[in-house]
């Protein structure tokens, strides 16, 4: 009988456990969605990384002036974040390729995921980043 109490408690530990972590993982993508929606162009972003340079020197250069969280000089905080958007850029079950994707840079526009560097450059390449950037209020021209 103690045996088996012990075995029920532990099994309320561990989900009481697996709750907390499901729930801090929920206030890491609210928060992130939170960050995502400030402004028209988010670019979550590291400050040592090429990638992330090239994406904020295309949008510069396109006339926006993006939210930029450089989330290496973010702490913890700055980890959680990075994970979180790991898992959005994931292909998921099936999803193609099993290389793991860089986690920067991620370019939120009009508060919703566009994606990582290529699918910006895809998107400038093919001609609808700039429709994007418009339809968010980003750019005015």
């Amino acid at each position: 009988m103690l045996r088996m109490q012990q075995q029920v408690e532990g099994a309320l530990v561990v989900g009481g456990m697996a709750e907390a972590e499901e729930h801090q993982e929920a206030a890491v993508y609210e928060r992130v969605a939170r960050m995502a929606g400030g402004n028209a162009v988010v670019v979550f972003s590291a400050s040592g990384c090429c990638m992330c340079h090239v994406v904020k020197r295309l949008l510069l250069g396109l006339g926006v002036g993006p939210t930029v969280y450089e989330l290496d000089q973010m702490g913890g905080a700055g980890r959680e974040i990075q994970a979180a958007l790991a898992q959005l850029l994931s292909p998921g079950p099936g999803g193609g390729h099993h290389q793991q994707a860089p986690a920067v840079p991620v370019v939120f526009v009009g508060g919703r995921l566009l994606g990582g560097v290529e699918k910006v450059m895809a998107c400038h390449i093919n001609g609808t980043l700039v429709p994007l950037l418009k339809e968010a209020g980003a750019l005015w021209l």
